[in-house]
């Protein structure tokens, strides 16, 4: 978990299933899935947002919650959608930064998405480890869902 890698929006690319895509070469192991490096190493400052936000687009702020308008209308849709299909909260996220720090929320997102298995890393997307569960994931149909219990 990297500090580089959490977006202005909230979001840490480190669990987000293109950057695990990337980083474990899936596509070389036969699983077609996107792959992302991360927005801001990729200098998009927010795949979700930057294009519709002033503040982003002109670098003024790092993080969401530093503009007045937090949250914005587009954060608050892409929160909604977060929330209901990935188990997690952008805006949630973006306030435990904000009150706690960037260092603090990187260790507990370190502990909260580990794999108990192997102590790789589970995506956000879809709760798979890309490390030990490739099989699994090779067989999804749809790669960003969560099975349901």
């Amino acid at each position: 978990m990297e500090e580089v890698l959490v977006a202005p929006c909230g979001m840490n690319c480190s669990v987000c299933s293109a950057y695990l895509a990337l980083t474990h070469d899936v596509k070389g192991r036969g699983i077609r899935m996107p792959y992302c490096a991360g927005c801001r190493p990729r200098n998009k400052q927010c795949a979700f947002l930057k294009k519709h936000c002033p503040s982003l687009l002109s670098e003024k702020i790092k993080y969401c919650f530093e503009c007045q308008e937090f949250p914005c209308r587009r954060l608050r849709s892409i929160d909604q959608r977060y929330k209901t299909r990935y188990r997690m909260s952008l805006i949630e996220n973006l306030g435990f930064i904000r009150e706690n720090g960037i260092d603090i929320f990187l260790s507990r997102e370190k502990e909260k998405w580990q794999c108990h298995s192997c102590s790789g890393v589970i995506s956000c997307h879809n709760g798979l480890c890309f490390s030990c569960s490739l099989e699994r994931l090779r067989q999804k149909k749809q790669k960003y869902r969560w099975d349901e219990p």
